[in-house]
């Protein structure tokens, strides 16, 4: 093992350790902290790719963990649907691009998200537009995840939006995010970007991101949620911008 490798186990492991942590605090997260913190040190495709494995299956987990899939199925298909389109195209922009601005894209992805929530404006999506509303939502949240591997904008907001209960919401994020992180492995394959050598690597991150949330869930119990939220979305807006700004320097 050369020592570029070396070094490499090791901040995978410390960077989907994180991820998971944030992920069991706040339920979501994981891909987003990958990202940002993969994004500082590899190109945004290879992250991309390093990020399939765990976020499959902790994103599987938290769908499963509920009783609601079979409903939500029915209702959120079409959000699906445009999720896989929009992501197998917009994937041929992580891989073509120049890594430069790619990470720009990331950064700015990041921004927009942590912007979001920090100001949480109350949302409301009235039943009678869901049937066009939630494919084109499913189809710009493709793109974007196929171009950054960031998959919250717009389907996070889109979602707290249809007013789900706080189980039906969780398991939600758990489809949307599943289903994003399948059609990102898929759009890396077809441009060559995502190779048997890379699933194997992130495959060895999914030990530390299950021990994070696992630590995650535990400190959840004894802290503010809206404390760290508040510091979770901080520190995303600070990676975001360093990225954004990154071409800059």
């Amino acid at each position: 093992m050369n020592e570029s490798s070396s070094l490499l186990l090791p901040l995978l492991a410390a960077t989907f350790s994180l991820a998971g942590l944030v992920k069991g605090v706040t339920g979501m997260g994981l891909p987003t902290v990958a990202m940002g913190l993969l994004g500082s040190f590899m190109s945004p495709a290879a992250a991309a790719a390093m990020l399939v494995v765990p976020s499959f299956v902790t994103n599987v987990w938290q769908l499963l963990a509920g009783p609601a899939v079979g409903r939500l199925l029915r209702r959120l298909w079409p959000m699906m649907l445009g999720i896989v389109a929009g992501t197998i195209g917009g994937s041929a922009l992580l891989v073509g691009v120049d890594p430069l601005w790619s990470g720009l894209a990331l950064g700015v992805a990041l921004v927009a998200y942590a912007g979001y929530a920090l100001v949480a404006p109350a949302l409301s999506i009235p039943p009678r537009i869901e049937p066009w509303l939630l494919p084109i939502a499913g189809l710009l949240t493709g793109v974007v995840t196929g171009a950054t591997g960031v998959f919250v904008i717009p389907a996070v907001p889109c979602l707290q939006a249809l007013r789900l209960d706080k189980e039906e919401l969780v398991q939600a994020l758990g489809l949307s995010f599943t289903v994003s992180t399948v059609a990102l492995a898929a759009g890396l394959m077809a441009h060559g970007a995502f190779r048997l050598e890379q699933s194997g690597l992130s495959a060895l991150a999914v030990a530390p991101a299950l021990a994070g949330m696992r630590l995650g869930q535990r400190i959840r119990a004894r802290i503010s949620p809206r404390r760290f939220r508040l510091c979770f979305l901080s520190f995303l807006l600070l990676l975001g911008l360093e990225l954004a700004l990154r071409p800059l320097f």
